[in-house]
């Protein structure tokens, strides 16, 4: 009999979007992607290469739970290059992608009924790693016209003696807006509270640059990883960096969950942190000249861009004019003119009329698939 916390799970359905499309394409359709959230860059041959390295030098046995100390050093080097924050490596957990990172903070955190502050919309997924634990979720209402971002005064309302963190994503999924530094000292304020700051897209921004909530509190937990800015997807890495005092027990939950990350995996992330600057770079005028684009055509078709977005690689377009029902637009974009698209009722019911296009895609195909887009709101508004 299944279990009433996984019966409470959400989908994902930006996944079930893409099952479609997939679907679509074994019947021999063209479909254009720009419903999924990921790299369409190889990852970098540097970073290939020490992974090879490391297995022909047989890295292949467990580590130390929490990483090998030579990433772990690595990612303290980066974030004291990067934000001139001081991280030792005992606050760092080595992890398979960066969902067992988010699973494990919950858990390190959280007795049952107590509660996580998350903004509406968001990234689908957080909710059930909150359940996932016993956890409660607490929402708060975030606007388009202020880039979805938290209202510290909506906050307070939200705050009880059960809440145990706020979460934040910057930049985000699926709004691809960056944080400034006073949204974020805004949030950091809530000092009895961890904060729970999403960072797996730091490093996709094309205007100014990211602050990790490390610069404003030690009082938090960063997740992030290597598959969105090193197009590293399928190979499974990330890391949590947590307050000090979490050290043992978070060791003691990857010992008991995971183990450790994989070994010769670690050293291609030492590679992609030390070595792949360049081919990031790269990635990254590339995938600028992609949102100017999108930017550019979803204006010109009639959607409403309230803040123009200047990281990850999505751009989440109101699509109110066209839409209400978000969820079935996407599926008949999708079975109709063979583009991929996300609802925006995926994100929360403040995603409500909203459509998600990701710019992970070559500009050859964004372009062939606005143009489908803009034929088909042609034909039907």
């Amino acid at each position: 009999m299944i279990s009433k916390r996984a019966s409470r799970f959400t989908s994902f359905i930006v996944m079930d979007v893409m099952a479609k499309a997939e679907e679509l394409e074994r019947k021999g359709e063209n479909v254009i992607h720009m419903e999924v959230g990921e790299p369409d860059f190889p990852t970098p041959k540097v970073i290939i290469k020490a992974a090879q390295e490391a297995l022909l030098n047989n890295k292949t046995r467990y580590t130390h739970a929490l990483g090998l100390l030579e990433l772990r050093q690595a990612i303290c080097d980066f974030y004291h290059k990067e934000y001139r924050v001081n991280i030792t490596p005992d606050r760092v957990m080595i992890s398979t992608g960066t969902s067992p990172a988010l699973l494990f903070t919950m858990l390190a955190i959280l007795d049952h009924g107590d509660e996580v502050i998350i903004s509406n919309p968001r990234y689908p997924c957080y909710q059930n790693f909150i359940l996932a634990t016993g956890g409660k979720v607490k929402e708060v209402k975030t606007f388009p016209e202020e880039g979805f971002q938290y209202r510290p005064k909506d906050i307070k309302k939200k705050l009880s003696p059960r809440t145990k963190a706020i979460l934040i994503n910057s930049p985000s999924n699926p709004t691809g807006i960056v944080m400034t530094k006073d949204q974020l000292q805004n949030v950091a304020q809530f000092h009895r509270q961890y904060i729970i700051s999403d960072e797996i897209y730091h490093g996709l921004v094309y205007q100014g640059r990211a602050h990790s909530i490390l610069e404003f509190t030690n009082k938090a937990f960063v997740i992030n990883g290597f598959s969105k800015l090193y197009a590293m997807t399928g190979w499974r890495l990330g890391y949590c960096i947590f307050p000090k005092e979490f050290s043992n027990v978070m060791q003691r939950i990857h010992q008991n969950f995971m183990i450790s990350a994989n070994n010769y995996i670690q050293w291609a992330g030492i590679a992609a942190l030390t070595k792949a600057k360049k081919d990031v770079a790269k990635m990254i005028t590339i995938y600028d000249e992609r949102r100017r684009y999108m930017l550019s055509r979803l204006r010109d078709m009639g959607f409403v861009i309230h803040v123009e977005p200047t990281g990850a690689f999505y751009v989440f377009a109101d699509a109110r004019r066209f839409c209400k029902d978000s969820y079935k637009e996407a599926f008949r974009i999708t079975e109709e003119v063979k583009v991929g698209v996300s609802p925006g009722i995926d994100f929360g019911s403040g995603g409500e009329g909203f459509l998600r296009f990701s710019y992970a895609n070559s500009l050859e195909n964004i372009k062939e698939g606005l143009n489908r887009l803009e034929r088909y709101l042609l034909k039907y508004f």
